[in-house]
């Protein structure tokens, strides 16, 4: 089966809620879905400040199985422009067919027609997350990820 991907529109805002659905099944995220976060989500896709964002989406069996999201951050540390993976997921009964891969693929070339030459993440723990990251073509792992609540 092939594997399609689309840029995440706002159009597409009820695939990717039928997808976060599967995932919640399959895993706990410690949230759910409400309607301060559908408000939020559909307000992105009229703020500017995230003209920056590349969100991807991809299909299989007609239905949304993975997604990526990036943004760019800006720094006067060295007048670069970087890419932040925000986040990468793909429902576990599609896992290891190449979904993952394609995502980021995709991501890297669109990065790379903005003239980005580098993304940073703060990676899973999990051991299959892992091995993801370090199967990703030229990449390697640096430093420890910190999470820090602004309050």
């Amino acid at each position: 089966m092939a594997i399609i991907v689309k840029s995440y529109t706002e159009d597409r805002i009820d695939d990717v809620l039928r997808f976060e659905h599967d995932i919640r099944i399959e895993e706990e995220w410690g949230w759910e879905i409400n309607e301060e976060y559908l408000k939020s989500v559909r307000a992105c896709f009229r703020d500017e400040s995230f003209r920056d964002s590349i969100s991807l989406l991809a299909y299989m069996d007609g239905k949304v199985v993975g997604r990526i999201d990036s943004t760019m951050i800006k720094s006067r540390f060295d007048g670069s422009t970087k890419a932040y993976l925000d986040w990468i997921c793909v429902v576990k009964n599609y896992r290891h067919r190449g979904v993952a891969q394609a995502l980021m693929a995709e991501l890297r070339k669109q990065l790379k027609e903005r003239g980005i030459d580098t993304m940073i993440a703060l990676t899973a723990s999990n051991e299959e997350a892992q091995r993801f990251y370090k199967s990703v073509p030229d990449s390697s792992m640096h430093d420890i990820g910190i999470w820090i609540d602004i309050k």
